[in-house]
């Protein structure tokens, strides 16, 4: 029974690893606590149930217009908020705050039209099939594949292209990358495009299977923000690692206890982290002059 748990933990955890590393690929390069990514990660299903079951577009074109309509926002919170600031060399305080006023727009302005109750996409039953004693619907692994081929695509990508090495640089000296010659505001704003990608991806893989509702964003970003500490800021495949032991530790957590304890356990996790490994489990320890 106990690896029933363990692989719906993986498979959810795979989920949380595509929702933290498009958190990643924004902080980890600019630096910038992205708290606005909570409301474009809610966004996306939101989409996807408007245009299949609303407007009546097959799911394949759905799916491909949701994802649009979330890169649109997520650029539209770059352009509108965090562009204007940086230009005016804000404190990252008052960008975070910002962020969160954006948040909060997205958010009402989607319960207002959407109502608060949750919604769900997918009425069907799902099927499923069996491996040993361990029963996995084909929900958990379109979700499964879908994050793993996401995976090994980006983290391909990102070691062998121009625009891997570019991030690579911006990440690890943006000044340095402007001076010698990075478009870095081109390079920052493809960061955002893929980041919104990732939160519309994984959104709309968990809602499929459970729905959704307006306030379904922070919880998911919490998680992220989670994930990538334990893994490692700094590096693109530690919210990977980070998001997978967070669902195993949350699964575990209900098959000993509750389901009301998984975020105590998951937030003494990082606590504990923050304390003993700050650096996280992929970081290293930066000396300081």
């Amino acid at each position: 029974m106990i690896w029933q748990f363990i692989v719906n933990g993986v498979i959810t955890g795979m989920i949380y690893g595509v929702v933290a590393l498009g958190f990643a690929l924004v902080y980890n390069t600019t630096r910038i606590f992205h708290i606005a990514y909570a409301a474009i990660y809610m966004v996306a299903p939101y989409l996807l149930m408007f245009l299949f079951k609303g407007v009546g577009i097959p799911l394949l074109f759905s799916v491909i217009l949701a994802m649009s309509g979330t890169v649109v926002i997520g650029m539209a919170v770059e352009l509108l908020v965090y562009t204007p600031l940086i230009r005016h060399k804000s404190s990252s305080s008052v960008i975070m705050v910002s962020s969160i006023g954006a948040m909060i727009i997205i958010i009402n302005v989607v319960a207002l039209f959407a109502g608060n109750e949750t919604k769900v996409i997918n009425t069907e039953i799902a099927k499923s099939l069996k491996i040993g004693q361990v029963l996995i619907t084909y929900t958990q692994l379109i979700q499964f594949v879908s994050s793993l081929l996401l995976f090994i695509a980006f983290f391909a990508f990102l070691k062998f292209s121009r625009f891997g090495i570019q991030t690579r640089a911006y990440r690890d000296d943006a000044t340095l990358s402007a001076v010698l010659g990075l478009n870095t505001l081109r390079l920052r704003r493809i960061l955002y495009i893929l980041s919104s990608l990732f939160a519309g991806i994984g959104s709309c893989l968990i809602a499929w299977d459970v729905g959704m509702d307006p306030y379904v964003g922070m919880p998911m970003l919490l998680n992220a923000m989670v994930a990538l500490i334990i893994g490692g800021i700094g590096r693109f495949e530690a919210p990977v690692l980070g998001g997978v032991l967070i669902g195993i530790l949350q699964a575990l957590v209900v098959y000993f206890t509750s389901a009301r304890w998984q975020d105590a356990v998951t937030f003494t996790l990082l606590i504990i982290f923050l304390l003993f490994r700050p650096q996280g489990i992929l970081g290293e320890k930066i000396r300081r002059v």
